[in-house]
């Protein structure tokens, strides 16, 4: 539509095109449309003339991406003929949003009862239009199964990566990251990048405490024990904290547990209760209620899934250090899962 963002419009292409297999083919075909593959005007000083109309493209689409728009200049127009064609999406397709596109997604009534999120910048407008709609404001992208949204701009780079590496594995996902010079994951939710003061000593940072915490996920770390490591109050780290990932200390100890214990799962063929004890999370029946809470599965589940070929059998200490694996955890994002 008139109106698109160039950078996040550019993220699908770039992020899809860049996912190979093993022999250098391409896992996705990549294809632009407008409604009736007419040019389109940017945000920018330039036109996109789109390779199909979106009734053509629709029709045999596995996913189809609606990127950021300048919500002051869309065209109403534009949007309904836009939205009725959505409708007509082929049956099991999924449906994605970056940025300012989930309100297109939320016109459709495609979210209506669910939860999503958009730029933090425009949360609020949008939670007084769409009231239906679960908004989310803090987080980089929200999983729920065949529709999918992202906060703002490079979040868009984000949820790319997250569906690339929930259709292909964390081997090509990573490797996309790699070739695009993007990280594979990011800490902590948009909360971080909400417009806000600057907290008073900017030299004192958690960023040490943080990897500090990573090299012992198995010990008893407690937000005592890390605000101790970081030479500061409890009061103090916590909001320090907050600042600097967009969540709280002990939300992301249980991020980065759960995490390792995916890495773990995917490479290796460790047993569950010594996972749990490995990556601090005590007990078998943690780590489930933490995965199912983290993506909506079962350890088990996830491995299936996950774990592309037989892996090795480790002693413990032949597990792998947390941090040098290559499977990238999901940060402070939102996964929901839901069957298409």
């Amino acid at each position: 539509m008139d109106g698109i963002i160039p950078f996040e419009f550019s993220v699908p292409a770039r992020l899809f095109g860049a996912a190979l297999d093993e022999t250098g083919r391409p896992h996705y075909e990549v294809v632009t449309a407008s409604m009736h593959a007419e040019p389109v005007r940017t945000s920018a000083d330039f036109v996109i003339t789109p390779g199909e109309s979106l009734v053509d493209a629709i029709a045999s689409a596995d996913t189809v991406v609606i990127p950021a728009l300048e919500l002051a200049t869309m065209d109403p127009h534009q949007v309904g003929a836009v939205v009725e064609t959505l409708h007509h999406r082929r049956r099991g397709s999924r449906i994605i949003s970056i940025c300012t596109g989930a309100h297109v997604l939320a016109v459709a009534g495609l979210l209506d009862g669910r939860p999503a999120t958009t730029h933090w910048n425009h949360a609020a407008e949008f939670s007084r239009e769409f009231p239906a709609v679960l908004l989310d404001p803090d987080v980089l992208f929200v999983d729920d199964g065949d529709v999918l949204t992202s906060a703002g701009a490079a979040a868009g780079v984000d949820l790319c990566l997250h569906l690339i590496r929930r259709d292909q594995g964390s081997t090509t996902a990573n490797a996309v990251a790699r070739s695009c010079v993007v990280a594979p994951w990011r800490e902590g939710g948009q909360a971080q990048f909400i417009d806000a003061p600057m907290p008073d000593h900017e030299d004192a940072s958690t960023a040490s405490t943080r990897a500090w915490a990573m090299e012992r996920l198995d010990a008893d770390l407690t937000l005592a024990s890390m605000a101790k490591h970081a030479s500061m109050s409890i009061r103090t780290f916590t909001r320090r904290f907050r600042d600097e990932t967009g969540t709280s200390p002990n939300r992301w100890l249980t991020r980065q547990r759960v995490d390792y214990a995916r890495r773990l799962l995917e490479s290796t063929d460790l047993p569950i209760d010594q996972i749990a004890g490995a990556t601090g999370l005590g007990t078998s029946a943690s780590l489930r209620s933490h995965l199912r809470t983290a993506i909506g599965v079962s350890p088990s589940t996830y491995r299936r899934t996950f774990q592309a070929q037989p892996a090795p059998r480790l002693t413990p200490s032949e597990f792998p250090r947390n941090g040098t694996t290559t499977t990238p955890p999901s940060g402070s994002v939102r996964i929901r899962t839901r069957a298409p």
